[in-house]
């Protein structure tokens, strides 16, 4: 039988721990990833608007991952635009 290494151990409880009665999966998170990160690059609290994915974000390395990249792209699509406008 396999050991479980202590750190996947430890980020089990941890999740188990943090179980909410409403949760949602990677596939409802994608689907709104995209507005949630508009909303951060407008200045806006998009964990309000959209608490679910804050908190599945918290918790999901994937999706942490996936939310990164996006925000990285959108904000460099942003300075882009910027630069490219007369002053």
């Amino acid at each position: 039988m396999a050991r479980i290494q202590s750190e996947t151990l430890k980020k089990l409880i941890r999740r188990a721990l943090h179980t909410r009665s409403e949760e949602i999966g990677c596939e409802t998170c994608f689907e709104s990833l995209d507005r949630f990160v508009e909303l951060e690059l407008d200045g806006k609290d998009a964990s309000q608007a959209f608490p679910l994915i804050k908190y599945h974000l918290e918790l999901c390395t994937g999706c942490a991952e996936e939310y990164q990249a996006l925000l990285a792209a959108l904000n460099e699509l942003q300075t882009d635009s910027s630069a490219d406008l007369p002053s």
